[in-house]
C-alpha cells in the first residue's frame, strides 16, 4: 500500500507552519510543506527538523495552475495519491490598505475562492478513501453573510446551490465592486468577507457532490482557525499560531466513517450554523 500523504498550502509561516507543525507530531503518514518561495519553503522545513519533525517541501503557488499541476504530478508519482489537503494558503488587505476597494475584490476573491477551487479541481481526483479536505474560512465569512441582503443570504445558505451558481455570484460582486455598486446590489464592504463565503459555501457544495459520486468517506469541511496572531491579522490576533492549528488539524484527522462533520463549518472544533 502507497504511503499515506498529506499536503498543506501556504504553510512556510503562520497558521499553515503549525499546521504541518501538529501533523508530523499526530498523522501516520508524510506531511508536505508548501511555499510560493522554494528559499522559504525549505527554511521552514529545516526550522522543524530542529524540533525533530520531517516535513517534506514542494513548491506550490496556488495563484500559477502550473505549480499546481506539478504538485499533483509529484503526489501522484511518489504516492499515487492524497490522503489529506488542507487549503491554508490565502490573503487578506489590511483596514488600513489604500488599494481601491475593486482591486481588493479582484484580488481576494481570485486568491481565496476560485484559486482554492481550482486547487480542489486539480488534486481532487487523487483523494483516497476516508480522505479529508479542510478548507480554512474564517469567522469573517458569517459577518459578511449577516451583511448580505436576503436575497444573497437565501442564495448563499440554499442546499442546492451548484458550485456554478456560487462562481457567477462572486464574479458579479467582482463586477459590481469596480462601479462601486456592491452595496446597492445586496453585497457586504468586504473583499475578504465575500472571499471567504465562497470558501464556506464551496465547502458545503464539494461534500454534497463527492457524496453525489459515491465516493467512500471522502469529508470536506471549512473552518475558522479563530483570531490568530499572524503577520495577516498585523499580531493582533489573540490565539497563538498553534491554538490557530487546533480546528483545522481536528478537521484534518476526523476518524474513519463519521457522519458529521461533514460539509459543514467549524469553529473551536465545533460545528458553527451556517445560515442567515
Amino acid at each position: 500500500m502507497s504511503k499515506r500523504v498529506a499536503v498543506v498550502t501556504g504553510s512556510n509561516k503562520g497558521i499553515g507552519f503549525a499546521i504541518v507543525r501538529a501533523l508530523c507530531k499526530n498523522f501516520d503518514g508524510d506531511v508536505v510543506l508548501t511555499a510560493r518561495n522554494p528559499e522559504l519553503g525549505k527554511q521552514a522545513v529545516s526550522d522543524l527538523e530542529k524540533e525533530n519533525l520531517h516535513p517534506k517541501f514542494h513548491q506550490l503557488d496556488i495563484d500559477d495552475h502550473n505549480s499546481v499541476v506539478r504538485i499533483r504530478d509529484f503526489l501522484k508519482e511518489n504516492y499515487g495519491g492524497l490522503d489529506i489537503l488542507v487549503n491554508n494558503a490565502g490573503i487578506a488587505y489590511k483596514q488600513a490598505s489604500t488599494v481601491p476597494f475593486a482591486e481588493q475584490a479582484e484580488v481576494s476573491t481570485k486568491t481565496n475562492f476560485f484559486n482554492t477551487l481550482n486547487v480542489c479541481q486539480v488534486l481532487f481526483p487523487l483523494l483516497r478513501p476516508h480522505a479529508r479536505v479542510v478548507n480554512l474560512s474564517s469567522y469573517g465569512s458569517q459577518m459578511a453573510l449577516s451583511k448580505c441582503s436576503n436575497e444573497y443570504k437565501a442564495k448563499f445558505t440554499d442546499p442546492n446551490l451548484s458550485m456554478d451558481e456560487l462562481k457567477s455570484i462572486i464574479k458579479k460582486f467582482v463586477d459590481l465592486a469596480k462601479d462601486n455598486k456592491h452595496q446597492q446590489a445586496g453585497f457586504p464592504d468586504s473583499a475578504y468577507g465575500m472571499s471567504k463565503i465562497g470558501v464556506t459555501v464551496m465547502s458545503i457544495i464539494q461534500q454534497r457532490e463527492l457524496d453525489k459520486k459515491g465516493c467512500q468517506d471522502i469529508v470536506v469541511n471549512a473552518c475558522c482557525p479563530g483570531y490568530v496572531a499572524t503577520e495577516m491579522t498585523s499580531y493582533k490576533g489573540t490565539l497563538t499560531v498553534d491554538q490557530g492549528a487546533e480546528t483545522p488539524v481536528y478537521c484534518a484527522l476526523l476518524p474513519a466513517n463519521i457522519d458529521s462533520p461533514r460539509g459543514l463549518f467549524i469553529r473551536e472544533k465545533k460545528v458553527s450554523e451556517w445560515k442567515a
